[in-house]
């Protein structure tokens, strides 16, 4: 059985531990320096460049973050490396200078942006591959099922996690056959908190964790109906002590 117990432990820094983009921006080796240098564990996400190399970056498109037009996996990851991020002196990270960076201080909870079947074919092995060797604490998760599936296929030595949403029958139908995948965490949306699929879940012994909190609700409602939360734009230590 994989351990998850210790993604309860701590909370997550979504997309590291930024100042919501003003002078440390998402998803950079700063943010994750802040985050590691704090105790947050910390969360990214992880995209495929054109040469096959997993780098930290959440859009699919560059104009947001880099101030180009153009998709991510068009260009290479030496190409992306050369792009700052919010016109900082971060540039765009691989997933192993993100890895090398943080070297086991603080849990990593990766998300893997996938698109779709075909277009993903050896992203997951490609993850897994970066990651082989890391001592640290890592657990791997997705909004896309068969990203899930291609990470449990390629014998996936960290948790593989749901990411999911929605409230609706539908919503908890498709969450309910991702399950069937042999899923070991979901990280939940916490406005769509609470409902009888994660009820249901977290009964049966499955750790589950909120994105994204970033007020008290926020926190009340993740404390009370799921087991730790992914936070941004605020200090949990500063809300613990008042």
């Amino acid at each position: 059985m994989t351990d998850t117990s210790w993604i309860k432990e701590t909370p997550i820094a979504h997309r590291g531990y930024h100042d919501t983009n003003k002078l440390v921006w998402e998803n950079t080796l700063s943010a994750f320096a802040r985050a590691a240098e704090a105790g947050f564990a910390i969360e990214c996400d992880v995209q495929l460049a054109a040469d096959s190399v997993p780098v930290v970056f959440h859009d699919d498109d560059l104009q947001r973050l880099c101030g180009i037009k153009g998709d991510l996996r068009e260009k290479t990851s030496a190409e992306l490396g050369m792009l700052a991020v919010g016109g900082t002196k971060d540039k765009v990270p691989t997933l192993k200078q993100m890895l090398q960076l943080v070297d086991g201080r603080v849990p990593l909870v990766i998300e893997v942006k996938g698109r779709t079947a075909g277009d993903d074919d050896g992203f997951a092995e490609a993850v897994l591959e970066a990651l082989e060797g890391y001592k640290g604490k890592v657990a791997l998760m997705s909004f896309d099922h068969h990203i899930l599936r291609d990470l449990k296929m390629a014998g996936s030595p960290w948790p593989v996690g749901l990411t999911a949403e929605g409230d609706k029958p539908e919503d908890l139908f498709k969450h309910d056959e991702a399950m069937q995948l042999g899923v070991d965490f979901i990280s939940y949306h916490w406005p769509h908190l609470p409902n009888s699929f994660i009820t249901a879940q977290r009964g049966s012994g499955v750790p589950v964790i909120t994105w994204t909190v970033s007020n008290g609700n926020g926190r009340a409602q993740s404390y009370l109906h799921a087991d730790q939360m992914t936070f941004e734009g605020f200090d949990p230590r500063e809300m613990d002590a008042q």
